[in-house]
């Protein structure tokens, strides 16, 4: 990229800069997008050239330059000193988590968790010997009674996965770095654009890029981008382990972030829309949702996030006999909603949420949990199928 153009990108808007970043047209005859580089092998021009690694690119597995790209793109996104590549959202999780524990260490783990974040800690990293505990997500600077002499990370995710409790970021950073723990967060909900964690005092931003960068629900990869005192580490980690992000991928990834921005604004806009009906319904309990006024954390949201992604919950107002029955119901119902997992894709979905691997923050009592991505169709056809469901559902 041309320095003027750097220069330009710095206090340019996002959907510009999405649109200019993570791509050098005078590099490639002036195309565009930059190629898609199948690569294993690499070519040295000579002995000592080879023995050093004294050139750019030397094996497949290192980078090319499409996966290249992409992590220069999400280092402009994120302020971050470097970006790895990995083949999925859980893997931006664990490879970290591999980096920066060791046995005997102790980890702090937000308890609104991504579920197969809580299995990797149960299993894997207590099978290598570091110990896990989960905590309040809204502990705020409370965390620092749960500090032991070996802890070495704290985990973080906000909005918290299922039920969206929102942490004060700041405030858990400032409390991990006095006592020497590195801080990563889950970021998939806000993606960079409504909240760059390294800006809180987060040292690792965790994405799964299979959400919104990719937008089509075609693409498994994520992200972890370091600051400059945690990226070595975390390099070296990716580079032991054999991992990395396949050039076809991170081609498609870039070519979703172009529009990401566009897009979220959609999400945002048709999410906020249905939360706020969902709000009027008798037969709903409670909406879930961080940019609604009646949500607890919401001045937290306020105050540190710049917008709201396409993904909530609501709670089904049902006894605990019929809570499961009318769930299904509900579920059965849509048409425009599919049942499936994931979110982000251009696509509405909807799923019943299993709470059952909490430790502190259970199931809310009022009834089943129903967790809605807002898609890209239009709002009020949306509105319409979850009448459909509401209606079965009371049937129940």
């Amino acid at each position: 990229m041309k320095k003027n153009k750097e220069s330009l990108l710095t206090g340019a808007g996002p959907n510009t800069r999405l649109a200019h970043m993570g791509n050098d047209p005078s590099s490639y005859h002036g195309f565009v997008n930059p190629p898609v580089v199948h690569a294993s092998t690499v070519l040295f021009p000579d002995a000592a050239t080879m023995e050093k690694r004294a050139q750019k690119y030397t094996y497949g597995t290192r980078a090319t330059p499409t996966t290249e790209a992409l992590c220069d793109a999400f280092n402009e996104l994120e302020g971050a000193a470097g970006t790895i590549l990995v083949p999925s959202g859980l893997a931006a999780i664990t490879v970290p988590f591999l980096a920066y524990l060791s046995a005997g260490d102790h980890a702090l783990i937000v308890d609104s968790v991504y579920t197969p974040c809580r299995n990797f800690c149960d299993t894997m990293l207590k099978r290598l010997g570091v110990a896990i505990d989960y905590y309040d997500p809204e502990i705020g600077a409370g965390i620092e009674a749960l500090i032991k002499p070996n802890t070495r990370l704290i985990h973080t995710e906000a909005p918290g996965s299922n039920t969206f409790e929102i942490q004060d970021i700041r405030a858990i950073a400032d409390v991990a770095h006095r006592h020497g723990c590195v801080v990563a967060m889950d970021n998939t909900w806000a993606t960079p654009l409504y909240f760059r964690p390294l800006d809180f005092g987060v040292d690792v931003s965790i994405h799964a890029t299979t959400k919104y960068p990719s937008g089509h629900s075609d693409i498994i990869m994520g992200s972890v981008s370091a600051n400059a005192k945690y990226w070595p580490k975390l390099e070296e980690a990716r580079i032991a382990l054999g991992i990395c992000g396949a050039p076809d991928d991170s081609y498609l990834i870039l070519r979703g972030l172009r529009t990401m921005g566009v897009r979220l604004e959609h999400h945002q806009k048709s999410a906020l829309d249905i939360a706020r009906w969902l709000e009027t319904r008798d037969d709903v309990a409670r909406v879930l949702h961080p940019a609604l006024p009646s949500f607890p954390g919401h001045e937290i949201w306020k105050r540190d996030f710049k917008g709201a992604s396409g993904i909530f919950s609501f709670v089904l107002k049902a006894d605990a006999d019929n809570a499961r029955a009318k769930a299904h119901a509900f579920l059965d119902a849509l048409s425009f909603f599919g049942l499936g997992y994931s979110w982000g894709g251009y696509e509405s979905l909807a799923l019943h949420v299993n709470l059952s691997d909490r430790t502190i923050r259970k199931a809310p009592p009022e009834g089943p949990v129903i967790r809605l991505q807002i898609g890209l169709e239009d709002a009020a056809d949306l509105r319409k199928d979850l009448e459909v469901g509401f209606a079965a559902a009371a049937e129940i």
